[in-house]
């Protein structure tokens, strides 16, 4: 009885010879399980998709992505991709080329911050699946005190204000690690400037744009919140939790942060750990202004889709991308897993805009919002960006953007270590 129950089961599955898609996946909530489910149901025994959890940090991710990749490794069927990794990626050719079909079906309606952060030298590499930015969280309370419309664009130099006259703390990231080089670089984009100046140059013609007014004036802002202890007193070890953390607290005001902090402090409120009026006291708008004229240029953050150029099932792979991306499923998973879609038309679904209220400002700041240093070498930029802006206390305007610039060039000429 056992054994013909064993042989039902077996006969149930899929047959033993359906190719297998492996989707190396970022760690979420489970919504890329669950579309991996939900496409190979719609594939009809085309193809079954199984997930491989990649490590939780982004450093992580990429070394075993890269080594896997440099080795030819055949399973690389489908990787969820940063935004940093795809130049490194793309530029020793170990990414698969969406072909043009894929191209023109995936990306109709997907968002310009979106494209921007899967394409490496005009040429797309990866498909956008979902896209993210940063939003500047405020408490309503603390804003109306201030005497702040905040209807109408504020600048850093306004946040730093109000922080400093009413003794509140402003969230931000100052760790480091590579929410440090994310802040950094939205406060020079924003202000008009680059890091890097040519990002796609080789190694040793490289040339930063961070002594200039606009690196140095980004300097000034993680200097001054940092020595007049605006960010708090966990500044130095912040990231974006614990700013999230700080801002939920009493002596919270604002923040730049990711938009998973609606949906965790609503949780939060339910299980009895917040506030039960704490989410009417928060608002929401676009990223800060450097400068009172100049439009910001908010962090972009996300997962692009990519096939390994390896893979023995690239046709397959592009055809499960295709299912992956469909907007109905970036709804589904911003949804369930808080993550923004990179399809324009998803934000405009019933559901979205009832979990989300500040999807519209979402979508607002990804046509806004600008990568990090597209570059093959962004993992030398960014270490040496971190070390060298952390901890906020010790940046100095005047010296620390020339000295950075020129350890980054040195970093890369092989003339210094990280």
């Amino acid at each position: 009885m056992l054994a013909s129950a064993a042989l039902l089961l077996a006969g149930c599955g899929p047959a033993d010879d359906t190719p297998v898609l492996t989707w190396y996946t970022n760690p979420d909530d489970g919504g890329q399980a669950e579309l991996a489910q939900q496409c190979t149901e719609q594939a009809g025994g085309a193809y079954r998709i199984e997930t491989s959890v990649l490590p939780n940090d982004a450093a992580s991710q990429r070394e075993q992505l890269t080594r896997r990749l440099a080795a030819g490794d055949t399973s690389m069927d489908i990787m969820s991709l940063d935004p940093p990794f795809i130049p490194e990626l793309a530029e020793p050719g170990f990414l698969a080329l969406p072909p043009q079909d894929v191209v023109e079906a995936t990306t109709q309606d997907t968002l310009e911050g979106a494209l921007a952060g899967a394409t490496w030298k005009d040429t797309l590499v990866a498909v956008p699946f979902w896209a993210n930015t940063q939003l500047l969280w405020y408490r309503k309370s603390v804003a109306e005190e201030a005497g702040l419309d905040m209807d109408k664009p504020v600048t850093w130099d306004q946040l730093i204000e109000v922080a400093r006259d009413q003794g509140k703390d402003l969230g931000v990231q100052g760790a480091r690690a590579e929410s440090m080089t994310v802040w950094l670089n939205a406060l020079v984009e924003s202000a008009g400037g680059q890091i890097l100046e040519n990002p796609e140059a080789p190694a040793d013609q490289v040339q930063t744009g961070l002594d200039t007014d606009a690196g140095r004036k980004a300097a000034e802002i993680v200097s001054t919140i940092g020595q007049e202890g605006l960010g708090g007193p966990g500044l130095a070890t912040q990231q974006e939790n614990e700013a999230m953390l700080l801002f939920q607290g009493d002596n919270g005001s604002f923040m730049v942060n990711w938009p998973f902090v609606w949906p965790a402090t609503n949780a939060a409120v339910e299980d009895g750990v917040l506030p039960e009026d704490l989410p009417e006291d928060i608002g929401w708008t676009l990223y800060p202004r450097v400068s009172e004229d100049t439009e910001p240029a908010p962090p972009l953050g996300g997962i692009n889709l990519g096939v390994g150029a390896a893979s023995e099932h690239q046709d397959l792979a592009w055809d499960a991308i295709q299912c992956i991306v469909s907007p109905e499923h970036q709804t589904q998973y911003f949804v369930t897993n808080g993550n923004p879609p990179a399809s324009a038309s998803a934000f405009d679904d019933p559901s979205v805009r009832e979990q989300f209220p500040m999807a519209p400002a979402i979508r607002d700041s990804l046509d806004l919002a600008v990568p990090r240093p597209q570059t093959p070498y962004y993992n030398e930029v960014s270490t040496a960006i971190q070390q060298r802006f952390t901890p906020p206390v010790d940046v100095d305007p005047a010296t620390t953007p020339a000295q950075t610039g020129r350890f980054i060039q040195e970093v890369l000429r092989g003339e210094s270590l990280l």
